[in-house]
Parts: structure tokens; sequence; C-alpha cells
């Protein structure tokens, strides 16, 4: 009699689980539908601030943050205030700004002052953003920017993106995802606080301009680059201009059979680098050393 009652037991719960199952699978086919639905009429928001959406599909925030989520934190210089991101006013919905770990949203405001004394910035940008072009540029109070996460797959521009955080000392991109990026120019022209950058996780398969890309990072020591792949690329114009410092480049798949314009591109570096890049295109070489 036990037996059967401890066989009861286990059918049940067998049952519970695949019921458990069946509603998560459920629920996730349905917010998958819902998600490209509402994605292509930018309208994911829906998702992510309706009570009663969430609790009909039984869901919880880690279920769809993934569809949603990218999370930068920002450590500000001390005693160096000024404005800390551009937003453009057409993305201004997407964005949500918190000064140290304050709970409240700080609204349309993307300027430090002395007053604020704010230690860390987090901000939380919605899905549908598509380009990162300027996002950073001239923000001199910055100190270090850290991407913790990133799920959006459509950033297709990071031009200027950095250019001019003069302050930058550390950038973590590993989190990064850029397959769909097509142009890099200046992302980091005049970081000249930089001491390292490791990029080796970035997809650039699709990327067509690398022009000022490094240009000014007078300070950069240590570069890695190992998984760039620049067959694409046409515009290398100054890219390493000025990157007087750099002593250690880890560049294994640098291609440039199809570049048309390197005009400087190894002009006014170190000895190193020149002799590291080794320059398939022979018809415009002697411009990339002008």
């Amino acid at each position: 009699m036990e037996s059967n009652i401890s066989k009861g037991k286990n059918k049940d719960n067998q049952n519970n689980i695949s019921n458990a199952n069946l509603k998560s699978i459920k629920s996730n086919y349905i917010l998958k539908k819902i998600y490209a639905n509402l994605e292509k009429k930018k309208s994911l928001r829906i998702v992510k601030y309706n009570k009663n959406i969430q609790n009909r599909l039984n869901l919880d925030i880690k279920d769809y943050e993934i569809f949603l989520v990218i999370e930068i934190e920002i450590i500000p210089c001390e005693n160096t205030y000024g404005k800390f991101i551009n937003v453009k006013e057409e993305d201004k919905i997407y964005y949500h700004i918190y000064f140290n770990d304050n709970k409240e949203e700080i609204k349309n405001e993307y300027y430090i002052y002395k007053e604020d004394k704010v230690s860390k910035i987090k901000i939380i940008i919605d899905y549908q953003v598509k380009s990162f072009e300027k996002l950073f540029q001239n923000c001199k109070c910055i100190k270090s920017i850290n991407f913790k996460k990133f799920y959006n797959n459509n950033i297709n521009n990071m031009s200027w993106m950095f250019s001019g955080c003069s302050s930058l000392k550390e950038i973590n991109l590993s989190n990064f995802i850029t397959k769909n990026v097509n142009s890099m120019r200046s992302m980091f022209k005049e970081c000249s606080s930089l001491k390292q950058l490791n990029l080796s996780n970035f997809n650039t398969y699709n990327v067509t301009n690398m022009s000022w890309m490094f240009s000014g990072c007078s300070s950069l020591k240590k570069l890695n680059l190992s998984n760039f792949n620049t067959y694409n690329v046409t515009n290398m114009s100054y890219m390493f201009y000025k990157c007087l410092s750099l002593k250690e480049l880890n560049l294994p798949n640098f291609n440039t059979n199809n570049a048309t314009d390197m005009f400087k591109m190894l002009s006014e570096c170190s000895n190193y680098l020149k002799n590291k890049i080794r320059l398939e295109n022979k018809n415009i070489m002697d411009e990339a050393f002008f």
C-alpha cells in the first residue's frame, strides 16, 4: 500500500514538473512572439512596464530581461564634473539613469554637478537603441566604463563613441556585441589616458571604416585585437596615428587587401607598431607611413 502511495506521489510530482515546464515553454514562446511584434513597432517597453502582461504570462523580469537590457556602469573622476553621456532626443525614452545605488531614476539629466556627490552611475538602455555614435564623446569626467550586460544585437554604429574621453583609464567591453557594426570611425580617438585596451571579443567582419579609431591614444601601451577581421575595411586612414607608446599588439588577422585609404595610418606612432603591422596593399603602403 505504501509503495502504491509513494508511486502516486511521484507521478503527481512528475505531472507538476511537466506542467511547470509546459507553462514555462508556452510563456517563453508567447513572449518571443510578443517581442518580435513589439520590437518592430518600437513598443517593447509595454512588456517591461505592463504588470498585467507580465502576470498573464507568469513572467519574472529574468525571463524577458535578455531581450531588453544593456547595463552600463560609469565611475566618474574625483573632483571632475560635467557631461557623462550624450543621448539623442529621439532616444531619451530608452535611457534610464541612476546615481550611486539610488533606485530613483534621474530624468533628462546628463551632467554631474559638484553638489551631486556622484561616485557611480548606472545606465539601463532598452533594446530598441541601434546606434552608439558619439555616445560618450568629449565626456571628460569619466574615469571608467563597464558594460556589465549587453543583450543588444542591433548596434550598427560606434563612430566617435569614446572620442575625446581624455580622463578615461579603463573600459570593459568584454560583453559587447559588435557583429552588425559597420563603422568604428574615431571610436577611441584622443583617449589619451588609456594604457591598455582589450577588444579580443570584437566581431568586425561587417566594419568598413576604422579611420582615426585609435588616433591620439598616446598612453596606450597594450592593445589586444586578436579577433579583429579587417577584410571588409576600406578606410584605415589615421587609424594608429600618434600611438606613441604602443609596445604590445595582438593582431593576427589584420588584412589590408581591400583598403583604399591608409593615409597616415601609422604616422607618428611607435617603431614597434610600424614593424608589427604587415601591409598587403603595396600600392598605398607609402601613404600609411607618411
